[in-house]
Order: structure tokens, then sequence, then C-alpha cells
């Protein structure tokens, strides 16, 4: 049977039974010793007799016992929140690092599916709301508690049929407060899932500025950010609306308990001449007992937004991992490079083929073109030889090894890859370069750059290789960013390499420049290259020309021009204007 929400939240919160029990101990002392106050204090005014008649030594004795009182108790009460400080952010910490590695383990269709921008609200915004929420439910909770328990004990000591009125009275909050809390409910999580949307969206507008300006788009981004901004005011609102009902509705009932009790209590003292000291005490007792359920109440919109939150972690927790290596997988420890297709079938929707049938040996230190129309399945072919997505049917081989008996990190530890997209983090040009070989020496990352022709524009930098990269790459141009991002292939020296449309952002001259190291970089490894300029793939080994998933004719470049066919539509779309 799955555990509910709150349950699993417990079992991490449990992982600090010491500081729990630590929080116990200091709510104990400190919640124990304000319970005795209101009895104190009404005792002191049974020291006041009449005019004249006053116990001054008694009340100096009074005075200085709630003074000690008061210190001790908020010494432990401040001891208290600093433990229930410590759960709260540790237990959090836990749940983002667990969440964070479930994230790296999970395979590439989940980000494909899922926005980006909801994942990071989920590890950002729904961990403070788990947060907070922790947070004011272990401050409220024990000391309510405590609280209930020893008021309760201490009024039945000073009246038993005053404590009547008030318990009689007391179901009363806590059908009021269940009543609106299941309804509020569904409304945090509506709001949650909201805020998430809307974040994913505001990453995609910031991020495509560019674009969103070139066409002219920003009122109408305006518009989708507005409605959904409104779908976040309407349910956040619903959701704060209803939630903020629960605690002027408690105190309305623990209102009229105390005008009870003040009622009962003067019959009870013309009747069994119970004392004014006692009376007062009581009234005291009836707020502190009512408190700490308003207080509970009050908290109610961080509990929900937490409990909506968790859900939102724990889905992410939930996802099935990426398939695990087996237990007999491989390390390739030297790699030649030897790569076969073997009739393979693959599709990202099962109802919509792709790759059907796929096979093709490629010898070792061979170079091997991929060309087609856009959704030909040119970068599935890297996707399922790199495995972010396992085949369907048939199998793959590097060196005779099926890639499914290999780890992945090995297998993937082989290829060197050059995007189209390039990526770069905050961090210096150094450390960008590295990124694949932290302990690289400042020589070897500048032989790297050198490789790929950006060194002299580096070291034209104020801080050569150690000037930071803002985020993205954002003081850099494009075509800076990929010669990075090819100058950190460089540097790993893989065996095999991939590359992706690796110079599209690059202009004409420094593309031959590139291609120049690329060649040089090449010799003797087999590479795989994905390239809509067909003047970057003349001197390959192999074209593939994929059209529909399937391999509609195969060469090299010269045999494919002579064909006539596919391959000699899309190289004349290129270069007639040349012939």
């Amino acid at each position: 049977m799955k555990k509910s929400t709150f349950s699993r939240l417990i079992g991490y919160v449990s992982k600090y039974k010491g500081y729990m029990f630590a929080s116990l101990i200091f709510a104990l002392i400190s919640n124990i010793l304000i319970a005795f106050m209101p009895l104190i204090v009404g005792r002191s005014i049974d020291h006041i007799v009449a005019k004249g008649e006053v116990d001054f030594d008694g009340l100096i004795k009074t005075i200085i016992i709630l003074g000690v009182i008061y210190v001790i108790s908020a010494l432990f009460t401040w001891l208290f929140t600093i433990v229930a400080n410590t759960v709260a952010y540790n237990t959090v910490k836990d749940l983002r690092n667990e969440a964070l590695n479930k994230i790296s383990s999970l395979p590439l269709k989940y980000f494909d599916k899922n926005p980006h921008g909801d994942i990071i609200s989920r590890l950002t915004n729904d961990m403070d709301n788990i947060s907070d929420g922790l947070f004011q439910g272990i401050t409220q909770f024990y000391p309510g508690i405590i609280t209930i328990i020893s008021s309760l004990v201490l009024m039945v000591s000073l009246s038993f049929k005053l404590t009547l009125v008030i318990v009689l009275m007391t179901p009363f909050c806590f059908l009021i407060a269940s009543f609106i809390t299941k309804r509020s409910n569904k409304m945090f999580k509506e709001q949650q899932k909201t805020l998430g949307e809307l974040n994913g969206y505001i990453e995609e507008i910031v991020g495509s500025q560019k674009v969103v300006r070139l066409f002219g788009y920003e009122e109408r981004a305006q518009e989708s950010f507005s409605g959904i901004n409104s779908r976040l005011y309407k349910c956040g609102q619903l959701a704060q609306f209803y939630s903020s009902l629960t605690n002027p509705a408690t105190r309305f009932v623990n209102n009229i308990t105390y005008i009870l009790v003040g009622l009962v209590g003067g019959i009870l003292s013309v009747l069994s001449g119970l004392s004014v000291g006692v009376i007062s005490s009581f009234l005291t007792y009836s707020t502190q007992f009512s408190q700490p359920i308003n207080n509970i109440t009050s908290v109610a919109t961080q509990l929900q937004a937490a409990i909506a939150s968790c859900e939102r972690i724990f889905s992410i927790i939930d996802e099935e991992p990426e398939k695990a290596d087996s237990k007999e997988a491989e390390n390739i420890e030297s790699c030649d490079g030897n790569v076969e297709f073997d009739n393979v079938s693959f599709s990202y929707n099962k109802k919509v083929p792709l790759i059907e049938n796929f096979s093709v040996n490629i010898k070792k230190g061979s170079t091997i073109a991929i060309v087609g129309p856009t959704g030909a399945g040119k970068t599935t072919i890297v996707n399922l030889l790199m495995r972010f997505y396992d085949l369907d049917k048939g199998r793959i081989t590097i060196d005779g090894k099926s890639i499914n008996d290999l780890t992945r990190n090995n297998l993937r530890s082989q290829f060197g890859m050059v995007l189209q997209d390039t990526w770069l983090f905050e961090g210096t040009i150094r450390q960008n370069i590295a990124y694949g070989k932290p302990n690289a020496t400042l020589e070897e990352v500048e032989n790297a750059a050198k490789a790929a022709f950006i060194h002299s524009f580096i070291k034209r930098l104020p801080d050569g290789y150690d000037t930071i990269i803002t985020e993205s790459g954002g003081n850099l141009s494009e075509g800076q960013k990929q010669l990075l991002t090819i100058a950190r292939v460089m540097l790993i020296d893989p065996p095999m390499l991939i590359l992706d449309e690796a110079t599209s952002n690059v202009d004409t001259r420094t593309e031959l420049k590139i291609q120049n190291a690329f060649l040089s970089m090449m010799k003797g490894r087999t590479s795989f290259v994905i390239a809509h300029r067909l003047s970057t793939i003349r001197d390959a080994d192999i074209i593939l020309v994929m059209k529909n998933g399937k391999i509609a004719e195969r060469g090299n470049h010269e045999e494919l021009v002579n064909k006539g066919g596919i391959y000699t539509e899309l190289y004349n779309s290129q270069f007639k204007h040349q012939l």
C-alpha cells in the first residue's frame, strides 16, 4: 500500500530523532513552566483580600517566581526554535539532494516531456514551501500538544465543571478546521502546479528574448503570461480565502467558550464559593488551552502548501530511473572503434514509427556522415548510440560488444560530442574547457584551445583563461561559444567522435580552420558527423542519406552525386549557384 504524502514526509523528519527528542524536552520545559503561570497569578490575586488587606510578602515572592519562570521559559523556547530550524532545513536538504540525485538518474525522455522551468520550480519554490511548513508545524505542534495537556490537567485540578465547558466546546474547532482544510487542499495543489507552469513560461520567454523581439511577440507573450498569471491568482486567491477562514472561525468558537467560562465561573462563585483568583486563572487557562488550536489552524496555509509541494517533489522521486547497468556490465579498456548497427528499430511514440530495420557496419577509423531532411532520424541515431534512449529492437555493438552489455559511463566516455546547441556554465574559460578533464594542466587546456583556433582570442581577454563566462556564455558570441565546446572535446581526446552540426555557428573562414583541426583529430578515430552543410562531409568514408527513419542511400560523396538521387538533390540545392 502506498504511503500518504504526510507519512512519507514524517519518514524524512524521523532521521533526526535526536533533534526531535531534544526539541520535545525543550518544549516540555518551556511550556510546562508557562502553564503554571496562570495558576501562580491566580493565587497572587487571592493575596489581595480587600483594601488594606494585602499580603505584600506573598506578592513579592510571586513576582520573583514569575520572573524566574519567564527567563527560563524564554531560554528554552529559544533553544527549541533553533532545534526546530535544524530539523526543518536538514529535512529539506535531504529531500533536495534525493530529488536532484533522482533527476541525474532519469532518462532523457523525462526532460523531453516535462518543462524545465517546472522542474526548477519544484527544486526551489516547492522546497521553500516544505521548509516553511515543517518549521511552522514543528514549532506549533509540540508546544501546542504540551500546552493543551498541561492546561487541561491544571484546569481539572481547579474546577472540573468549568473544564467540562471548555472540553465540550473544543470539538467544534476541529470540525470547522477539518471542513475548511479539505476544501482548500485541492486549491493549494492547483496553485503549486500553476506556479510551476508560470516559472516554465518565464524561463522560456526570458531565455528567448532575441527571438521574441525579432518576431514582435512581446504583446502575445504578455497575453500568454497574463493568462497563466490570472489562473495562478484565481487558484491562489481561493486557496488563501478558504484557509484564512479557519482561524477566524475557530477564534469565534473560542471567544464564545471564554464568555461561557466567565458566566459559569460567576455562577459557581456565588453558589459554591469559587475564589476570584481561581476564576481569573481559569479564564487565562481557557485562552491558553485554545491558543494552540488557533495557532495550528493559523498555519494551515503553510502546512497545506507544504503537503502540496511534497506531492510534487515525491512525483520526481517516484519516477522510474534510467535502467541500471547489469552486474555483468563490462568496461572497454581500449576501444578500437568498430561500430555496427544490426537491424535497429526505435520510435519515441510507439504509434509513430521512426527508425526501422537500420543496419550499417562501420570500421574503425572511418568517418560516417549522416544527412537528410529534418525529422529523418539523424540525431536519433546518435541518441541510440549513446544509450540516451534504449532500442526497441536490434542491437548496436562496439568492437563486437553490445552497448547494452557495457556500463553507460564507460560507453559514453568513448565518445566526444560537439553539438549544435552550445552549453557553457558560469565559471572561468579554463574551467569550461576542462569540464571533461578537471585535472588538466593549463598547458593541456591551451593546446586544446589552439587546436580549436580560439587561443588567440582568449589571450586578448583581460584575464585570459581566468576570464569569467557569464551564465550560458552571455558575454561571448555564438561562434566563440562553439569554439570553446570544440576545445573541450579536443582536450579529452576520445577514441570516437560525434559532431552534430558542430560548425553551424561559425563563419566560413573559421569553419575551414576547424575542419582542418577536425581532420587531424579524426585520423584513426571513428567519427559520426551529422551535417546539413554538405561541404563539411565531402571527405567522409560513408555517407548515409536518411529518409523517414531508413537509409535511403549510402556511399561516398562522388558515388552519391553521380547516382542522381536524394543526395544529389540536396547537394544541388546548396551548390547549384556555384555550377
